[in-house]
């Protein structure tokens, strides 16, 4: 076996192990399957993206096999033999087989973040539509009701699989900014020369419009899976989602993200727009939001009439001191510029 074989193994061996142990760490889990992790994908993503589609397919199934491993005790709820083999391979071999395709950008897209980034999107959608042909078919009657049982799905896999997609999104532009993975060695990437400040503006005013999108649909769809009484999660609240508007946000955000990142691209190198005053407001302005936001929960939680618990002082004092050490940073950064 040649030097380049060795190195291939190492790293995808390395990136596995990587890639369970991140899974393992979980943000969020679901209770009827699906969880938001850091970036469990990210390894297998950037192994297809350094090697190719084949090479990262054949780590993916490997990735794939562990995943079913650790998820055996979901294939006891399996009604017949059909539907053993439809949850391995939707909710696991073919869901995470697709994590190979990530690096089908690359000779495509020029910028290293963007063709991974546009290959985890892919990948990401590939596998929620997976996880949703399972859900309104093999978990019908099981854990997802027979009635409407494909809007169920929708939505219950769009909870984790969304945010499950921003988080590896957000790991792999800040991954792909600092490495190059491109070929030979990983080295780290030559400083980029500072994009115009109006590129800057259209590149963020993208990135809130998604989170802007992402926030809304997340308070719409969350109360819902909460019993009332209980505080419990009922997957039956699903039909209570106002599921146009739901729609409407994510359209609206992603169609204005496209437009402003489309606007982005169009801003000269040499634009003589500068908006160093306005950058330098907005640090300044998000701490006084959030100051804003921690007295308006603390009146509420004083106004609610309920004796408080311990929980609740705790984490008043932890967002308090948040806030402090956040407007501290800002102010003695500000100082610093001023004083040079």
């Amino acid at each position: 076996m040649n030097q380049s074989k060795i190195v291939r193994l190492s790293e995808s061996g390395i990136m596995l192990a990587f890639a369970v142990v991140l899974s393992i760490l979980k943000l969020v889990d679901l209770p009827y399957g699906g969880s938001i992790t850091i970036c469990s994908m990210l390894p297998i993503a950037l192994i297809a993206y350094r090697y190719g589609t084949r090479w990262g397919l054949l780590t993916a199934f490997a990735f794939s096999l562990i995943q079913m491993l650790d998820g055996m005790k979901n294939l006891q709820y399996a009604t017949s033999f059909g539907a053993l083999m439809a949850i391995m391979l939707l909710d696991y071999i073919v869901a995470f087989m697709v994590l190979g395709l990530c690096g089908i950008f690359r000779n495509k897209i020029r910028s290293q973040s963007g063709a991974v980034t546009a290959g985890i999107v892919l990948a990401c959608v590939l596998r929620y539509i997976c996880h949703v042909i399972s859900g309104c078919t093999v978990w019908a009657g099981v854990s997802i009701p027979d009635a409407a049982a494909l809007w169920y799905s929708i939505v219950y896999n769009a909870t984790y699989m969304v945010p499950e997609t921003l988080v590896c999104v957000v790991g792999a532009q800040c991954l792909c900014r600092m490495l190059d993975f491109r070929e030979g060695p990983i080295t780290r990437l030559a400083p980029q020369q500072k994009a115009p400040d109006l590129a800057v503006l259209y590149r963020g005013l993208a990135i809130v419009c998604l989170a802007v999108a992402a926030i809304v649909d997340i308070q719409q769809i969350f109360p819902c899976l909460q019993n009332a009484e209980t505080g419990e999660f009922d997957i039956t609240g699903i039909q209570a989602v106002n599921g146009p508007l739901v729609a409407a946000v994510t359209l609206i955000g992603i169609a204005l993200a496209v437009l402003f990142w489309f606007l982005n691209r169009r801003v000269p190198a040499d634009s003589p727009v500068k908006l160093d005053g306005f950058f330098r407001a907005i640090p300044l302005l998000a701490v006084a939001a959030a100051a804003v936001g921690v007295v308006v929960f603390a009146v509420n939680l004083f106004a609610s009439g309920e004796a408080l618990e311990a929980d609740d002082y705790v984490t008043l004092a932890l967002l308090a001191v948040g806030v402090i050490a956040a407007a501290w940073l800002v102010i003695r950064r500000a100082l610093r510029r001023k004083k040079a």
